[in-house]
């Protein structure tokens, strides 16, 4: 059965739904292309159909996109020559498009032809507008839940079916960047207000709006298509053009750092069309997509940042029980990791009681989400109305008997064995036998924590990221005895919340910290060693980390570190290496804790921003005469957390490459643009990778070991994914 279907009214308009099979909301895959082609050519050769208008089949929403698995796949489907098969079928794509936007029009006089107009009853992104675009006039339901736009650049594409050079040459390459180079989104409202549709129309008058607009013998020529198009802001060699283009490269290059293809790729691709008519434009910017899909990088960051995310988000891992959905959640410790917590159960409609050892502090964390409320309310994010139905979901209070009728527990209170004992001892005297208690710890065994629980198996971790609403990702930790039915609970709250959930097992610093931390380390270990502390910084930002290690330490502050460094060598003894210990101790003692305390590896102003790298640092480890070139610095920076993740996946903390990829760049930000840690190991090639890692231990030292696994890959010439991808199939 089609995914499109054509009704003719009485008045000669054509009404094609889109209404995708078993989906829902719709998404364009190969066949879709064909039978709206189909239906296309038949508009046009009906000489009883005035016109058309292209809608929805889905309540509430026009279309979610392209398929990504599809475009995943497109260059091994490509054939022996993928760059000629990607652009010929593209430009297929483009060939069908640009029929309807040509609509049967004399090619020289533009005469003639049939108005064809899009209804969006609701959201509308990436091919979802790029149709609409070539259609003659947008009409859009009033639906402040609708969000339009062109989201690709957020998984390393961009528009590549006619809506980076249609938008770009509608509202000008000033008015279209937040949508092309920032994937915004808009509510139907905004998108007029920025040009991108036409009409907002009641949602019960969508259909009738937009076939009296078809019957009312509208011009339907495109400005591209006129004789003297005169693109918004101007061409590049129009003298304001000129000055738009040198900003948004400038823009580009500072955000990216030059490690995203796709966002140098769109403004190659809008800079290069603008000069040329319309129909080259379409050919310069399926090169440019071509380019971009041919690019490792693409389908990396396709696989994790969709695919991938997308697996784990529906329960790729999770256990076969009844399903575990949280109607009410404890949340033990009211600081900024427990209210942060409460925010997001309340937000997602599950009931929250939230303790702490005094009424005062409780009260102090319940009106974070106040505080939050508040400011969602000056955005206009939220009403009066939803800030108080939020708040009345939370109860603050520091009695325990209040925990009665909770069915998941997530204790957040102060890192220790013996305060963590005594709270869950004291939580499993009121709640009842099925409830399931999580603790959120970033570096504590959860085996060892769950000694204290009467039920063993129904004892987990889950560690959360600062901060709770803002970070995507939480790992949820397997202890020795945690059951399936822990498992679950865990992930299916996690899923409630709307956070992407990855599954390990109980290890030291378990997988993000275990990998995050040995970057921090080396970052300060070539402080120690004369390294300049500006080319570390710049190095990682330049291969794609958000932060330096310098910064990030300044960012989750040095008094931690302290902290962690003491239970590390405490837990490790002889075997624990204490070459970062001077350097952080020594700034611990004089007060530097990092941005909170105005003073860190960065000096701050009073506003908390950053005036620059503490210059003390040259004073007391003096640059070497000698720097290391920034890929030294830079593959150092990578493969030391790549190595961790090798070696959690080889022990088992890791039981899926995937969450080891997606929680990589979730978790802690690593190199977006290289699809995680395996993916990059892919890239480089294991056997380059061995051998490299090889080279790196040889000179710095046994952190850069190379494991075993890795080593055997790279003998054999194997990838991860391609080893992997039975494991990641049954999943």
């Amino acid at each position: 059965m089609s995914d499109f279907s054509m009704k003719v009214g009485d008045d000669g308009v054509a009404i094609i739904t889109w209404d995708t099979q078993g989906k829902s909301m719709n998404v364009m895959n190969m066949q879709g292309f064909q039978d709206l082609d189909k239906l296309i050519d038949e508009v046009l050769a009906n000489d009883e159909i005035k016109g058309a208008v292209l809608t929805s089949g889905k309540a509430g929403s026009f279309a979610g996109g392209m398929d990504l698995n599809i475009i995943a796949k497109m260059k091994e489907m490509a054939g022996d020559n993928p760059a000629k098969g990607l652009f010929d079928g593209i430009m297929g794509m483009h060939a069908i498009l640009r029929k309807i936007e040509r609509a049967g029009m004399d090619p020289k006089t533009n005469k003639g032809g049939k108005p064809i107009a899009a209804a969006l009853p609701g959201t509308a992104l990436g091919i979802g507008l790029e149709i609409p675009l070539a259609c003659h006039r947008i009409f859009a339901a009033d639906n402040p839940k609708a969000k339009i736009g062109l989201p690709e650049i957020m998984v390393g594409i961009f528009p590549g079916a006619g809506g980076t050079t249609r938008l770009s040459r509608k509202l000008g390459a000033m008015g279209a960047s937040p949508l092309l180079l920032e994937g915004r989104l808009n509510d139907p409202k905004k998108a007029k207000v920025a040009g991108v549709v036409d009409e907002v129309v009641a949602p019960e008058e969508l259909l009738d709006k937009a076939r009296e607009w078809v019957l009312s013998d509208p011009n339907i020529v495109k400005p591209w298509d006129e004789k003297k198009e005169k693109i918004p802001g101007g061409a590049p060699y129009n003298p304001a053009g000129f000055m738009t283009y040198v900003g948004a490269s400038a823009m580009v290059n500072g955000k990216t750092q030059g490690v995203y293809p796709a966002a140098k790729a769109l403004l190659s691709a809008v800079y290069e069309g603008a000069q040329v008519d319309f129909d080259t434009a379409i050919r310069i910017e399926c090169r440019w997509f071509v380019n971009v899909l041919m690019n490792p990088s693409s389908s990396a960051m396709i696989r994790s940042l969709f695919i991938n995310k997308e697996a784990l988000e529906k329960g790729a891992n999770r256990p076969d029980v009844a399903d575990e959905k949280v109607k009410k959640v404890g949340v033990l410790g009211a600081g900024m990791m427990g209210a942060g917590i409460a925010l997001v159960s309340a937000q997602a409609g599950i009931e929250v009681v939230l303790l702490d050892q005094n009424q005062e502090a409780a009260d102090k964390g319940k009106a974070y989400t106040e505080s939050f409320a508040d400011k969602g309310i000056k955005r206009g994010k939220t009403t009066p109305e939803k800030k108080q139905a939020l708040l009345d979901r939370i109860t603050a209070t520091n009695d325990y008997n209040a925990l009665a009728g909770c069915d998941l527990i997530i204790e957040a209170v102060f890192e220790d064995v013996g305060v963590k004992a005594e709270v869950t001892k004291k939580v499993e005297e009121v709640v009842g036998e099925d409830c399931i208690f999580a603790t959120n710890t970033s570096t504590l065994p959860i085996t060892e924590l769950a000694k204290a629980s009467k039920r063993p198996e129904q004892f987990i971790g889950i560690h959360f990221f600062s901060p709770v609403e803002k970070m995507l990702l939480v790992e949820i930790i397997k202890g020795a005895e945690s059951g399936d039915r822990a498992v679950a609970k865990s992930l299916d709250y996690v899923r409630q919340i709307r956070k992407t959930p990855i599954v390990v097992n109980d290890a030291r610093f378990f997988y993000a910290n275990r990998c995050i931390i040995p970057y921090i380390n080396e970052g300060i270990r070539m402080v120690t060693e004369g390294i300049s502390p500006a080319l570390i910084e710049h190095a990682a930002k330049l291969v794609g980390m958000p932060l330096g290690p310098l910064q990030l330490t300044d960012e989750t502050s040095i008094d931690l570190g302290v902290k962690i460094a003491k239970a590390t060598k405490a837990a490790m003894g002889d075997a624990y290496d204490d070459s970062c210990d001077e350097i952080l101790f020594s700034m611990f003692e004089a007060g530097r804790l990092g941005r909170k305390a105005g003073a860190g590896f960065y000096d701050y102003d009073e506003k908390g921003k950053r005036t620059g790298l503490w210059k003390v640092l040259a004073e007391k480890y003096p640059l070497a005469d000698e720097q290391p070139s920034v890929a030294e610095v830079q593959h150092r920076l990578l493969f030391v957390q790549v190595l961790e993740a090798v070696r959690a996946l080889e022990e088992g903390v890791l039981e899926d490459i995937r969450e080891g990829d997606v929680g990589a760049i979730l978790g802690w930000g690593f190199a977006p643009w290289s699809g995680g840690p395996f993916s990059w190991l892919d890239m480089l090639g294991t056997p380059y990778a061995a051998e490299r890692t090889a080279a790196l231990a040889e000179i710095y030292g046994a952190r850069f070991d190379t494991p075993e696994l890795l080593k055997e890959m790279g003998a054999k010439g194997q990838s991860f994914y391609a080893r992997f991808a039975k494991q990641v199939a049954a999943a």
